[in-house]
């Protein structure tokens, strides 16, 4: 009898060390929360940032060749030409891209290469661009069949606006911020927008007609929302070829210099 109690015993020790372990097992620990993810805004200060580096810049920017060209020229008409636009102005807009003010167009397309970017990087990918040398289109040249313009080639129309504006519509001449060229205003970073692919500027002027925008500092947008609100569509298509034509004469003289040696 001694021995079977012993064993009685041992077995009940034995299920309760075998229910306490399976209790062990089952019983739910809480655990900690985890502390608040810290997020940082994405704001790009220029401002801290010196004039960029052309030949940093050129590494920089090998992945932009990609959609514009190797030197900022690209074949495909819905993308800008960046050759020979000015450094603030690029470096600018890729901030706008990284902080998600600039959100229409490509800009999801455009938004991580310029997150991965710091500001000075942003200079340096402008002072690249800014050095090299822009193209230019042709504009259309279409005698236009009816309408306010009719007997006037297409081209005509945007020219009148970019050299003269309409005063009378209150609509001032393209040039006197973007120049005779379109070579732009590097001082207030108002773009170089001579030989800029039509279907681009297009995009582009349509943007600012609608008036909307998400930029912190949207004084830029608005002189632009302001001179577009009155254009038609015609005449944004018009100004759209006419600067896409639009080039320094230089070029031609230069071009044809070069022809004749050949």
């Amino acid at each position: 009898m001694r021995h079977a109690r012993v064993i009685a015993l041992a077995g009940l020790a034995i299920a309760a060390t075998a229910v306490a372990a399976y209790a062990a097992q089952t019983t739910v620990v809480p655990v900690p929360d985890n502390a608040p993810v810290q997020t940082a805004p994405l704001e790009v200060d220029l401002s801290k940032t010196q004039w960029g580096d052309a030949e940093a810049g050129a590494g920089k920017a090998a992945a932009c060749g990609a959609c514009h060209g190797a030197d900022g020229n690209p074949d495909v008409p819905t993308y800008p030409r960046l050759a020979g636009q000015s450094e603030r102005y690029i470096a600018r807009q890729l901030a706008l891209f990284a902080s998600g003010e600039r959100h229409s167009g490509m800009a999801a397309v455009m938004a991580p290469f310029a997150q991965a970017l710091s500001p000075q990087d942003m200079r340096d990918v402008g002072a690249y661009f800014a050095r090299q040398k822009a193209g230019a289109g042709v504009a259309d040249d279409t005698v236009v069949a009816d309408g306010p313009y009719a007997g006037l080639k297409f081209y005509e129309i945007g020219q009148q606006l970019y050299r003269g504006g309409a005063p009378e519509r209150g609509i001032p001449a393209c040039l006197a911020c973007h120049g005779p060229t379109g070579a732009g205003n590097p001082g207030p970073a108002y773009p170089h927008i001579g030989g800029q692919q039509a279907d681009y500027t297009t995009q582009r002027l349509t943007e600012y007609k609608a008036g909307v925008t998400s930029e912190k500092d949207p004084a830029l947008f608005h002189i632009m929302a302001q001179v577009t609100a009155k254009l038609t569509e015609q005449e944004i298509g018009a100004l759209s070829s006419y600067i896409q034509g639009l080039h320094d004469r230089a070029d031609d003289v230069a071009a044809a210099g070069a022809a004749s040696k050949q």
